[in-house]
């Protein structure tokens, strides 16, 4: 791809406002956010904790790097996903189903990715999103969990239960609220150790090659948590946000493609990095031995997670830190809520064709993921970890094996759009100019442009 995430980044801003909705379709800003709800969540806060508790801060440096080769899996696998979209119920549908179906031609395939991420979606993930909540809210304000556990539901069920349209409209509004603020924060306490950043960097970078003699033996822990804390948190290559991408109303599918990527980017070299930075420069944080004890223990007694995250804002807002960090939390986790329940609708939709039993299936899957996130807020930390590897794994490997056999026809639409854009004209879409099938329903679509 000739390096594109550097080459086109300055049409991933641009496209990131651009696109109309319509009755079928949000626009690519609302798919944008979407995307971005189910990126940034827990692992923004508590995964960037756990990955410098557990491989140190060289394992910030695997996080960047899986971030910018991760913008490259969710180009591909959003632009398929517009490629291969269909319109159900009026609206745009499309994800890593609908493209194994219609581009590997693999049923059982797509029925088992669409399956697996139901069950994912739907019950093995949202409970590390509302663990956390739980945790940093008990944590900030006491609120015992079950309390907080009832507050979320019920928020969640009120937006979930008004469709996708709602998704896309609360998502636009709270995750540039919850983003931008956020790091407003950590650059405040950044700039007021400034002192301290050349040195957190070498640290960062000397201990990500195993060049720090203070972390001896951690290089694999450092990759090993990086890249897993860092595909958790933006999870490209996952299959969740091509689900997002689908629903745009766009001309071109590589202009929403350009978008996704940038969201990889929003999610771990923004977001993620704010709260690495907020930890290291304080020096708020434990480092644990493989094998017992600690490499660093600058908070004895403290549980990696959002906690560490809280004691960095308080070393500058002693009485704000544990509450902001609580809210920024909860605002991260549950936008990534929202989104979950988006993916689970996506793909449940996609195995059930019958339009009454499909209504009656989405009622209980509400109902399925709400008692999830609830029973989330109770269960303790690594029990809720474990179910949320488990479902990024099951997705994870069924579409990445999809898009890299897929990748042709994502890559001609790369192309395509280059070429356009070389001649000045705004890219339109025509799949049969490259020999694609199966993506129908962009006839309609140039119709109505």
């Amino acid at each position: 791809m000739k390096f594109f995430q550097v080459r086109h980044i300055k049409d991933m801003v641009k496209y990131l406002l651009g696109g109309q909705d319509s009755e079928r379709g949000v626009t690519s800003f609302q798919a944008f956010a979407m995307a971005v709800a189910g990126r940034v969540g827990t692992g923004n806060i508590a995964g960037v904790a756990t990955a410098i508790a557990m491989g140190g801060p060289g394992a910030v440096f695997w996080m960047w790097a899986i971030a910018f080769l991760g913008a490259g899996s969710a180009y591909v696998e959003s632009v398929l996903a517009q490629i291969y979209k269909e319109e159900r119920d009026g609206q745009y549908r499309g994800g890593p189903a609908y493209y194994i179906e219609k581009g590997l031609k693999m049923k059982w395939y797509a029925v088992l990715f669409a399956a697996s991420t139901v069950i994912a979606c739907g019950l093995l993930l949202p409970g590390v999103q509302a663990y956390n909540i739980g945790e940093s809210i008990n944590n900030a304000f006491g609120i015992k969990p079950y309390i907080t556990g009832i507050v979320v539901i019920t928020l969640l069920g009120l937006i979930i239960f008004g469709g996708v349209k709602r998704i896309g409209k609360a998502a636009e509004v709270i995750v540039p609220f919850m983003a931008i603020g956020y790091i407003i924060v950590s650059l405040i306490i950044v700039i007021v150790n400034i002192n301290q950043l050349p040195s957190v960097l070498a640290l960062i970078f000397k201990n990500a090659f195993g060049l720090d003699a203070a972390f001896g033996g951690l290089l694999g822990s450092a990759i090993s948590w990086g890249v897993k804390r860092g595909v958790y948190s933006n999870e490209a290559g996952q299959g969740t946000g091509p689900m997002a991408a689908a629903a745009a109303e766009v001309s071109h599918p590589a202009k929403q493609g350009l978008v996704q990527a940038f969201s990889v980017y929003v999610d771990t070299l923004f977001v993620c990095s704010a709260t690495a930075f907020m930890i290291l420069i304080t020096g708020k944080y434990n480092v644990h031995k493989p094998g017992g004890g600690f490499f660093v223990e600058n908070l004895p007694g403290v549980q990696y997670g959002p906690a560490f995250t809280q004691k960095a804002v308080e070393t500058l807002f002693p009485s704000f830190g544990a509450a902001f960090v609580a809210i920024a939390l909860f605002f991260f986790a549950f936008t990534t809520l929202m989104a979950y329940y988006y993916y689970s609708e996506t793909s449940l939709a996609y195995l059930i064709n019958d339009e009454k039993l499909r209504k009656t299936l989405i009622n209980v899957l509400r109902v399925v993921l709400l008692a999830s996130a609830f029973y989330g807020t109770i269960r303790t930390a690594s029990f809720a970890w474990a179910l949320g590897d488990l479902g990024v794994g099951i997705m994870a490997w069924l579409n990445i094996i999809a898009i890299i056999i897929l990748q042709k026809p994502a890559l001609a639409t790369l192309k395509d759009y280059e070429e356009q854009k070389a001649k000045g004209l705004d890219p339109v879409f025509e799949p049969e100019k490259w020999g694609i099938e199966g993506a129908d329903i962009w006839k309609d679509i140039k119709k109505n442009m």
